[in-house]
């Protein structure tokens, strides 16, 4: 079920999550790519695997994919070569979520689109030339390992509004974590929970689309 704000939303920019809400994302296949290289199990892996201020500061760009991938290698206890490690940080990528593009291409003949997404050079490069036709609806497509701010910490949020220019209260934000979707609402965007695109299909039609 949808979390739109109002029956009627009004809006004069739309702004989108990338994984989940655009990008369908399965971390398991990252693991299980990692435990073919390794004498590990992907399960052990993911206990071993944890969002942490090295994980924080990778997504900020503050630090290289190399020195990330060197903290897993001693958090995660694996040997895997750099090459390794970015392919399977890559395999976390399943392709376009169902009828997203039709949505975003509807969407954009009224209304200016941007995404916004805590992510990471590593991933930028890849899904920035591998999903180029999907993206391209986007105006913009700010990233937090280049803005230095991630979601949902209230900077990232003031960042992106400026840079569209146009009121917070005037944007309609699409995100698929409880988090992220708070940390909007808090800085006055309009905030809609996607847990799959018909809850962005919904959305569309309340503005009228």
């Amino acid at each position: 079920m949808t979390d739109v704000p109002s029956p009627h939303l009004e809006a004069d920019a739309l702004l989108f999550d990338l994984g989940r809400v655009v990008l369908d994302i399965d971390f398991s296949r990252t693991l299980d790519h990692w435990a073919r290289h390794s004498d590990c199990e992907p399960v052990l892996l993911g206990q071993r695997f944890v969002r942490d201020e090295l994980y924080h500061r990778h997504e900020k760009g503050e630090i290289s994919d190399q020195a990330f991938f060197a903290g897993l290698r001693s958090s995660l206890g694996i040997a895997l070569t750099d090459a390794q490690f970015v392919e399977g940080w890559n395999a976390i990528f399943v392709g376009e979520m169902p009828g997203i593009d039709q949505l975003l291409l509807r969407a954009a003949k009224r209304l200016p689109l941007y995404a916004f997404s805590n992510t990471n050079a590593a991933h930028v490069a890849h899904f920035s030339d591998r999903y180029a036709k999907v993206l391209g609806h986007f105006r913009e497509v700010f990233v937090s390992s280049t803005i230095g701010l991630r979601k949902p910490d209230a900077a990232a949020y003031d960042h992106v509004v400026k840079a569209i220019g146009v009121p917070a209260e005037r944007i309609v934000f699409f995100d698929d974590l409880d988090e992220n979707i708070r940390g909007a609402r808090e800085r006055g965007l309009k905030a809609v929970r996607v847990t799959s695109p018909d809850d962005i299909e919904t959305a569309l039609q309340a503005l009228g689309i």
